[in-house]
């Protein structure tokens, strides 16, 4: 197992309010040995004027499933994770329903972590690939 304790989705989801996920519809819904799933809703918050799933709501669903992992990782009484750099690939449209995000590790090092994200349509239909490299920092406060 990847993750440094065991983590409850309903807890994970409780800490995630008040910010973009929740504007967004962004849930937590399966963690496993070694990854974390969460679903987002095709929505007029998230489609772009075409009517289809927007490419950067993709990002974001991507990006926040990385980051919640990374910080499942490490330590976050030392250390907080910050995303570094994220790429995607849009490979079909999506009109309605959920995203699907799977992320997965390919790499935990000691300052730096990189995930692999996969999102499917209500169908299983893989409709993007990315992937998140996030740095571990020091914990501080940016305020």
């Amino acid at each position: 197992m990847i993750w440094t304790k065991e983590y409850d989705l309903a807890r994970l989801n409780e800490i995630t309010n008040d910010n973009m996920n929740t504007h967004l519809g962004i849930r937590f819904t399966a963690i496993t040995e070694n990854s974390l799933e969460a679903t987002m809703p095709v929505s007029d918050k998230t489609r772009q004027p075409y009517g289809i799933l927007h490419g950067g709501a993709s990002v974001v669903l991507a990006e926040t499933v990385g980051s919640y992992a990374s910080s499942l990782v490490v330590d976050r009484e030392k250390f907080m994770v910050v995303g570094m750099e994220i790429n995607a690939n849009h490979l079909r449209p999506v009109l309605s329903g959920y995203a699907r995000a799977v992320c997965s590790p390919l790499h935990l090092g000691k300052s730096s972590h990189v995930w692999d994200i996969k999102l499917y349509n209500d169908s299983q239909q893989l409709i993007c690939i990315s992937r998140l490299t996030v740095a571990v920092i020091e914990r501080r406060k940016f305020k």
